[in-house]
């Protein structure tokens, strides 16, 4: 099979999931990662508490603050360049790791198949999450991993994995302990002469860059395990049950691929001498699953590393069923593989959360163009759950932008509520206290909020006039809705439209100097 073909298809498979994938994940990919790495470039951006306690490593952000660097020289920073060139870098990486997972299962046919219909890899994969770089780095280290023979080149990428992400240790315990087990080399040789001099580097490196930048010393994996583990600061944002990841997790990102896996799985335990390379990966998979399953705060995204370790059973699986099966059962299973995920990657990719998206080009218009009757700036206020949106990094102007922020109370102890807590409890008494209605140019521009909030604050909007409505999800929340709305604020003389300050020029100024700028 010619390798190069194979990489190219891999390759426009991922570039085409840059421009089909339009829609809104977590909020990570944008304020984790973009928003860091436009404040580092452009000076102006919002950190957020991760970054101001030093609980995240700034070296997936440096990635692509060096793309920024880089636009911004050549002058060609311009918005959808700084939106579309960070993910198709991604990209680029995911391309590689795929490559890879061809390279690992065999050269197999099915390996190509799967790893290109996966419809939670073709959602994520060029998303600008460390869960995506963590599931790249995990399956470039798996394609290196002594399976068969002997190797310690997958230490360098599972190093580097388990720096960014701590939680990847996880996955990589049982692994280095069978290829302690099966290694040529004594313990004492792999452990003091590979493995720990591998991880020195990779995590002086790290330590380093991290340090440097906040301007002390800074082991970033050890605050992550201070506040996530020791505090359970992750609770906060949400808890599941303990059979979350195997009920609803798992199941999910695989869709219909679950039915080869489980298949898989099961022949593996009845023949259980017969597959050694499906049992290592499901004893890693079931110890990984297990300790992710004691952690409270779970989403999906945190099992992507072991999708690739999932797809691997399933290509095995599929490989061995071909070699009995006719032409014609071959072709209806994988036409069932293809549109079971073409599906799920349709909806969630083009339809499901894609305000945000569609939201982001209206407010970078406004925040060119856009003078008041004071001839100042917008002044954008979020009234969302927090991070419902990306920020700077998509809008790329130097206005002033305030949300509501959900930071973790790190004094419970008095008794303070997060302070989306007090704003959804009582909105309208929430905005008398933090929004200044006098003068009126004291009053944000512009307000973004989900449609489910306006009828609750319908008194305070009697100064907005409703500008856009977006379509968002299917489905009414209390916090969110289906259409995400944006009103502008009316302007003392009515003659002045939006329409008419459309062609006005707007000069590169600081953020407007009102009251406004010290809310929250």
């Amino acid at each position: 099979m010619n390798l190069l073909a194979v990489f190219l298809l891999l390759l426009g498979v991922r570039l085409a999931s840059v421009f089909l994938v339009q829609t809104y994940f977590v909020p990570d990919e944008y304020w984790q990662c973009l928003e860091v790495a436009h404040k580092l470039v452009f000076g102006y951006g919002y950190l957020t508490w991760e970054w101001i306690r030093g609980i995240r490593s700034y070296i997936y952000p440096l990635l692509f603050a060096g793309l920024y660097k880089a636009l911004a020289l050549f002058h060609l920073d311009t918005t959808t360049l700084l939106v579309l060139a960070p993910r198709i870098l991604q990209a680029l990486i995911s391309t590689f790791s795929d490559y890879r997972f061809f390279i690992w299962s065999g050269k197999k046919k099915w390996s190509i198949f799967l790893i290109t219909i996966s419809w939670f890899w073709f959602y994520t994969g060029s998303r600008t999450l460390s869960n995506t770089l963590e599931a790249s780095l995990t399956t470039i280290a798996l394609s290196y991993y002594p399976w068969i023979g002997e190797g310690t080149g997958y230490i360098w990428p599972a190093a580097i994995c388990c720096f960014l992400r701590p939680t990847a240790v996880i996955i990589w315990i049982p692994l280095f302990m069978y290829h302690l087990g099966n290694s040529k080399y004594s313990p004492y040789k792999l452990i003091f002469t590979k493995l720990v001099v591998i991880g020195a580097l990779v995590g002086a490196s790290c330590v380093a860059i991290d340090s440097y930048i906040h301007g002390k010393l800074l082991i970033t994996p050890y605050e992550f395990f201070k506040y996530n583990v020791l505090q359970g600061v992750g609770s906060f944002y949400g808890t599941h049950p303990w059979y979350w990841y195997y009920s609803t997790g798992l199941p999910m990102i695989l869709g219909i691929n679950f039915l080869p896996f489980l298949f898989g799985s099961i022949d593996t335990v009845r023949n259980y001498d017969a597959f050694p390379i499906r049992r290592k990966l499901l004893v890693t998979l079931m110890t990984s699953l297990t300790v992710y399953s004691f952690v409270e705060h779970k989403e999906i995204r945190f099992i992507l590393p072991l999708l690739p370790i999932c797809l691997f059973v399933c290509v095995d699986v599929l490989t061995r069923w071909s070699y009995k099966a006719s032409r014609y059962q071959i072709w209806i299973v994988a036409v069932i593989l293809l549109f079971g995920n073409i599906v799920p990657a349709y909806y969630s990719g083009q339809v499901h959360q894609r305000g945000p998206t569609d939201l982001m080009p209206k407010l970078q218009e406004i925040s060119k163009i856009y003078k008041d009757e004071g001839n100042n700036r917008a002044s954008i206020f979020f009234l969302m759950p927090c991070h419902s949106t990306p920020f700077y990094s998509h809008i790329h102007e130097n206005v002033t932008m305030k949300f509501i922020t959900c930071e973790p109370n790190f004094q419970l102890q008095y008794g303070e509520r997060p302070v989306d807590e007090q704003f959804y409890e009582a909105p309208n008494i929430w905005i008398k206290r933090h929004i200044p209605v006098h003068p009126k140019t004291a009053m944000p521009t512009h307000l973004v909020l989900f449609e489910s909030l306006s009828d609750k604050i319908s008194e305070f909007l009697e100064s907005y006039s409703l500008i856009h409505k977006i379509a968002h999800a299917e489905y009414f929340e209390e916090r969110r809705g289906k259409h995400i709305l944006v009103y502008q604020r009316r302007l003392f003389n009515e003659k002045n439209s939006f329409n008419q300050n459309n062609h006005d020029t707007i000069q590169n100024d600081e953020y407007n100097q009102n009251s406004f700028n010290n809310l929250l």
